[in-house]
């Protein structure tokens, strides 16, 4: 049966017994005639195979004197020291062929060998670089250990499962296979596999990119949508938190991504702002100093005084502005700071007979002739009582 527009690597099924004794025939004469060349080449094949043994040798010594590093230095060595021996003798019996002209039939078999170990040998190499950058990624961040921990199973199972795929694709194209229909079938079945578990490997990501984004870690407080809290535990599926409040919230990775994230505890100040009303009757001198007293305030409790001043008329009060910030990023410092400031205002404005404004309204009423019914005149007013 014919086989793609390329003459296929192996010889077909009807012509293996030709094959066969063409190569018995082949190899005969080739020995025959090159057994100088031959003998040359074999020794330079054997020099390479125990060459490249040393250094698997010498990589695997040192990855079991340097257990914990997860430097690129090591990563590269560890791919190294899983260099298998099947593929040290292919590049040494490629090198044998090479160099000592050997005939096609040799050679096709030595190649097509070789291609399969080399192109298996490459995908064992990435899946230990893949693996070996994702585990050095979170390996200075110890909260994320126990969530990679549980991830790195099904993390090894997809890129070993990717890796693979594609190197037996390869591979079969190598061999003269036509590998279009296998493809389909692999994407086909991908997509299958991707609608069903669709929820799961969404969260997964999710999770993959919280460990190597890391917009957030466990103890850090954070605000999303309505909620603020407490880091607790970043899961595969789901992140918990505990609420200023105290409850725990839990909310999926996938859902929590979607939104957008203050991180409270990466800031190295807090700034708060107060709006502060006061009564219209202030007189104009008590209000200038406002200001100065807003800002002596805020400067004898450690904080950092940034602005204070008149805003605007309201309805009900006459507005002013504090804005400072407290130096800290822990959240219940900046709480307790808050606190003390505010209370310190409170208590200078009434030493100050600064009287803080509330809504309020007065209802003015006139009679027919203008004279004020409401509010009561301090005297009263008679009042007529009819018996119609």
């Amino acid at each position: 049966m014919a086989i793609t527009t390329e003459p296929a690597l192996l010889p077909t099924v009807p012509h293996i017994g030709a094959a066969f004794q063409r190569l018995i025939t082949d190899s005969s004469d080739w020995l025959a005639n090159n057994y100088v060349e031959l003998i040359i080449a074999v020794a330079i094949g054997t020099g390479i195979f125990f060459l490249l043994g040393a250094i698997k040798r010498f990589a695997a010594r040192y990855v079991r004197n340097n257990v914990g590093l997860t430097g690129y230095r090591t990563i590269i060595v560890k791919a190294i020291a899983r260099t298998s021996k099947i593929f040290m003798l292919m590049v040494s019996a490629q090198l044998v062929v090479s160099f000592a002209n050997a005939p096609s039939s040799v050679d096709r078999i030595v190649q097509v060998l070789f291609t399969i170990a080399a192109v298996v040998q490459t995908a064992i190499w990435l899946r230990e670089i893949i693996l070996g950058l994702i585990i050095r990624r979170t390996s200075q961040d110890p909260d994320q250990h126990e969530t990679l921990h549980s991830a790195m199973t099904l993390i090894r199972i997809l890129v070993t499962f990717v890796l693979f795929a594609i190197a037996t694709i390869m591979i079969l194209d190598n061999l003269g296979i036509n590998v279009t229909g296998l493809i389909a079938g692999l994407g086909v079945g991908g997509i299958a596999i991707g609608l069903a578990a669709q929820g799961i490997f969404s969260d997964l990501f999710a999770a993959l990119s919280i460990i190597f984004d890391k917009p957030f870690r466990a103890g850090d407080t954070i605000t999303y949508g309505t909620t603020t809290g407490t880091i607790e535990k970043i899961g595969l599926k789901s992140t918990r938190l505990r609420s200023i409040m105290g409850e725990e919230v839990i909310i999926s990775n996938t859902n929590l991504l979607d939104m957008e994230i203050t991180n409270l505890t990466r800031l190295a100040r807090r700034r708060t702002r107060y709006g502060i009303g006061v009564i219209y009757q202030t007189k104009p001198d008590d209000a200038r100093r406002i200001p100065g007293l807003l800002k002596e305030i805020v400067e004898s409790h450690d904080a950092n005084f940034i602005r204070s001043g008149f805003i605007g008329f309201g309805d009900s009060s006459i507005d002013f502005q504090l804005d400072f910030d407290i130096m800290s990023s822990d959240y219940e410092v900046v709480f307790e700071g808050r606190h003390r400031i505010g209370l310190a205002i409170l208590q200078r404005f009434n030493e100050e007979g600064l009287e803080f404004a509330y809504p309020t309204q007065t209802t003015f009423t006139a009679a027919p002739d203008g004279e004020m019914i409401l509010p009561y005149p301090e005297g009263g007013f008679p009042v007529t009582v009819t018996n119609d």
